[in-house]
């Protein structure tokens, strides 16, 4: 089943130049929850499945354009829309990053986890294992990914400056400096210190927390970079040179540890 307003949001990153015509993109369900699904070209066979959570603006031109560099990359990229409990796609443009603050504190952790593992079912539809799939997130999607990769023994989970570090946002979701040691698998953080939203403080503890997991874990912080440096729909805070790099080592950190079929 597709809804109007998740085409609307395809369409409007089609006339952005979000989505490569190479690519294969669609709206689809898994129970209740709506799955933006961006493929590779059909003759060329996916290597992986990758969930992608949104920031905590939504559904955006951004995101999906994220889907679209996986996809190039020849990841299986799948988002669930969190917010279409709520009835919408993405918060309203014109008010942006003030009204996604409040708009994700709406969110549950039982409704959170129910829409990311109806996106893993999807990639397991598609015949991709555990060993197979990974999660990626941005913002409140960097915590979202670091939480489920204390759920599910995911075979990688990236997470761009993720909050909730030392308080948390929903109930359900411990804070990131408790859940951190009990990672099931590889986890890779890339930080801002310049976050305002993040101290370094929490960015150190959250460092060692991981580290406690006995996982494969890393902690990359940028001292010239805040909050959404990687946004590059956001002029104030996206920082190429930082956002660069952190694209080139999730990149990497994917092809080490999602192994192919």
């Amino acid at each position: 089943m597709t809804s109007g307003t998740n085409d609307a949001t395809a369409r409007a990153a089609r006339r952005a130049g979000a989505l490569k015509s190479n690519l294969r993109v669609e709206v689809d369900r898994r129970g209740s929850v709506p799955l933006t699904i961006v493929a590779p070209a059909a003759d060329d066979p996916p290597r992986g499945g990758v969930v992608v959570v949104q920031d905590a603006r939504g559904i955006t031109p951004y995101l999906v354009s994220v889907c679209d560099r996986l996809a190039d990359a020849g990841w299986l990229a799948v988002t669930p829309h969190l917010y279409h409990r709520d009835g919408f796609d993405e918060v309203d443009p014109e008010g942006s990053w003030p009204s996604a603050s409040t708009t994700m504190l709406t969110l549950t952790g039982t409704g959170i986890d129910a829409d990311v593992d109806g996106a893993l079912g999807h990639l397991a539809d598609a015949g991709f294992g555990p060993a197979q799939q990974a999660i990626v997130g941005f913002c409140m999607g960097g915590t979202v990914a670091l939480h489920t990769a204390t759920r599910h023994p995911l075979a990688a989970a990236v997470s761009f400056y993720g909050g909730g570090v030392s308080e948390p946002y929903w109930s359900g979701v411990p804070p990131l400096v408790e859940a951190a040691p009990g990672l099931l698998g590889p986890w890779l953080g890339l930080y801002g210190e310049q976050d305002a939203l993040i101290t370094t403080e929490e960015i150190a503890a959250l460092r060692a927390a991981v580290a406690r997991s006995g996982r494969r874990a890393e902690l990359v912080s940028y001292p010239d970079a805040g909050h959404a440096f990687h946004s590059e729909d956001r002029a104030a805070t996206y920082r190429p040179v930082a956002a660069a790099d952190a694209w080139t080592r999730a990149l990497a950190f994917l092809d080490e540890h999602v192994r192919p079929r």
